[in-house]
């Protein structure tokens, strides 16, 4: 069954069981500095699940584009991707356990046709904070799943909390017995020997934790998470992700390509090119810093082992097409953008190749550097600032290191390399803190300020401004538009004073709910037009501002100061970067 029937049969089947299908958020949050990347299904969702009433109901179905990046070093084996889609359905205070896990029971097996033996599932088994979950226990055995195919574990297995405050609750999670030998007589889910496969987790939000503990939470929501990548690649009978039709036709052009047969760079090129692809699209762009970084890391590995495959890159543009064409039948949206991310993928492998000889050049330094100095051995510092500043794999130090007799101490590297892995993964879990961006008194003022400033630019340089990204703290808000050139003095002068000016005459900010195509038919305009559902929040300020928002605002804008540019800088081709402040 092909990834897209799945995705079809799966919105389908929750639409006839009362749920709206809302479409997926980008893989860029839109006004949420808390994560670099929508990381999971429930992200866009936070608010709902902490009592905000979603215009669309209380029980809801999507898709969800993801990216995870905690792991892009594990790219290349026969499982990890950074881009991935999970399929999800939510209960926002309407049913709970017993219809949660008697619906996924009949998708499972009466929409994807799965053997029932083929089933196991897992439970929570209770502690001194939440006692063990009879009732999704109880569930299951109705369903029809017996006693030896009900596992419960604890809450390394089966709690979920973002963050480390938060809603939360016990989960259930379903498996698929691949049919592969059992690894010892005490084999079970939780053993990662592969024989079982997690293919669904049913979250139940019943409890909020905080630093005092744990306590009921006033609505139970169910989130749930089916990997659509995983379930085709089980379903198809495939081992790996790689074999299914996602990803098949750029595997065996690459094969065909290469003159090296290296099946982990063939992986790494077709995973990273596939999860660039979607970032781009989203409205990510390489850079230095945060996920523009990511962006960059991404495709300069995969640019590495397109070389390690001996693949001539004037090949890539190629590559590129096959990818899209794979791609297009579950995302129209890139080929649509098709030849804005051939360009952008193409120019950032072009100024890698020159990074690519610099490293060159300064591993020679390194090397005779050491050599002067009567030693065998490279500075370890020195072959792992080569990976980070150059982007030299420490295989690729090392094979250059044996061409003139000198060998690398690669547990010494490994050690500096763990040390910068678990710095990186606790600014990420820091990124995260519950999945849902603060919504301060300052932040809330921050956000309406982007609305009057994007407002103020299209004054000032006209209508072909429009957001493309931002970026909120406390301390200061930076704002990302369309425009090809540096503003002059002068403009940053009168898009600072025409902000001032609405501030002062202390505007209301209006809420409206209606349907989506009656918003755009009012001028209303949004980052990601696609993302909405049919009903659609809408935020007019005067009749200088209407934005299609999610996000806090202020009743007046004679609440937020006096506004200040404080830089006004380039973030990508075609787009500008305003930082600034209120005071």
């Amino acid at each position: 069954m092909k990834a897209i029937e799945i995705r079809n049969k799966y919105l389908n089947f929750f639409k006839n069981h009362g749920h709206s299908v809302i479409p997926s958020a980008p893989v860029i949050p839109e006004n949420d500095p808390s994560v670099l990347f929508t990381t999971a299904g429930m992200q866009p969702l936070v608010p709902y699940l902490l009592g905000q009433k979603h215009p669309a109901g209380t029980r809801l179905t999507d898709f969800q584009k993801c990216v995870r990046t905690n792991d892009i070093d594990e790219v290349g084996d026969n499982r990890h991707l950074t881009y991935f889609e999970m399929l999800g359905n939510w209960s926002l205070g309407d049913y709970f356990k017993e219809e949660s896990i008697a619906m996924s029971y009949e998708f499972l097996t009466k929409e994807l046709e799965i053997p029932q033996e083929k089933l196991s599932v897992t439970c929570f088994a209770g502690d001194e904070d939440c006692s063990r979950d009879e009732v999704a226990y109880a569930a299951w055995r109705k369903a029809g799943i017996p006693d030896e195919r009900i596992y419960f574990f604890g809450k390394d297995d089966n709690w979920w909390i973002a963050g480390e405050e938060g809603p939360c609750g016990p989960d259930t999670e379903m498996f698929y017995d691949t049919g592969k030998e059992k690894c010892s007589e005490e084999c079970n889910p939780s053993c990662g020997c592969g024989k079982y496969v997690e293919i669904w987790n049913n979250v139940f939000m019943e409890f909020y934790k905080d630093k005092n503990g744990y306590s009921k939470l006033s609505q139970q929501n169910v989130d749930t998470g089916l990997g659509l990548e995983r379930m085709a690649m089980l379903l198809q009978g495939k081992e790996t992700p790689f074999e299914i039709e996602l990803f098949a036709p750029v595997m065996e052009k690459l094969v065909e390509l290469q003159s090296k047969d290296l099946i982990q760079s063939r992986r790494i090129v077709a995973e990273h090119l596939r999860s660039s692809m979607m970032i781009i699209n989203d409205g990510g762009r390489p850079s230095n810093v945060d996920r523009g970084y990511i962006l960059r890391r991404l495709l300069r590995r995969m640019t590495r082992h397109l070389n390690k495959l001996e693949i001539n890159l004037d090949e890539l543009a190629t590559i590129i097409d096959i990818s899209i064409d794979s791609l297009k039948e579950l995302y129209p949206e890139l080929d649509a953008n098709r030849n804005t991310i051939k360009e952008v993928i193409i120019e950032e492998k072009n100024k890698f190749m020159k990074t690519l000889q610099n490293g060159e050049r300064e591993f020679e330094k390194v090397a005779n550097r050491t050599k002067n100095a009567g030693k065998t051995v490279l500075d370890t510092q020195a072959v792992f600032n080569l990976y980070e500043t150059y982007g030299f794999p420490p295989e690729m130090t090392e094979e250059l290191a044996q061409e003139q007799g000198l060998k690398v101490d690669m547990s010494d590297y490994q050690r500096l390399f763990e040390e910068h892995q678990a710095k990186s993964r606790l600014g990420s879990e820091q990124k995260f803190k519950g999945g849902l961006a603060s919504s301060g008194e300052m932040e809330t003022k921050y956000h309406t300020a982007t609305h009057l400033l994007n407002a103020a630019l299209k004054v000032v340089l006209g209508d072909h401004v429009h957001q493309k990204g931002s970026n909120i703290t406390a301390e200061r808000m930076r704002f990302d538009f369309s425009h090809g050139a540096k503003m002059t003095d002068e403009e940053k002068q009168k898009a600072e004073d025409l902000v001032n000016e609405y501030i002062a005459k202390d505007i209301p900010v209006e809420k409206m709910e209606m349907k989506k195509e009656e918003a755009i038919s009012l001028g209303a305009e949004a980052m990601f037009l696609d993302k909405y559902g049919d009903i659609v929040t809408v935020y007019k300020i005067g009749d200088f501002s209407i934005e299609l928002c999610g996000g806090p605002h202020v009743e007046r804008t004679g609440e937020l100061g006096h506004f200040k540019i404080k830089k006004e800088e380039a973030s990508s081709s075609g787009v500008r970067r305003i930082k600034a402040i209120l005071e």
